[in-house]
């Protein structure tokens, strides 16, 4: 049976943890989840936040993706 609704318990029992300290605000959120289908194939499928435009999608997978890179100032990515 399909399910859906919220990502919460189910990224909490994954161990997805983030510190986030009182004076900042979080403004939105993209999900790549690994799932396994029943019949043993996997499949990359994707959640954001509620409002957040394509752009501003594509453009948290790039930081992810440039902050995950080894290469010199990688983590150096903040505006």
């Amino acid at each position: 049976m399909s399910q859906r609704g919220e990502l919460g318990e189910l990224i909490d029992r994954l161990g997805v943890r983030q510190h986030i300290d009182p004076d900042e605000n979080v403004r939105g959120a993209v999900v790549l989840l690994t799932v396994e289908e029943p019949d043993g194939h996997l499949s990359l499928r994707a959640a954001w936040s509620e409002g957040m435009s394509w752009i501003e999608r594509i453009g948290v997978l790039r930081a992810a993706e440039r902050a995950e890179l080894p290469a010199d100032g990688a983590h150096d990515w903040r505006v």
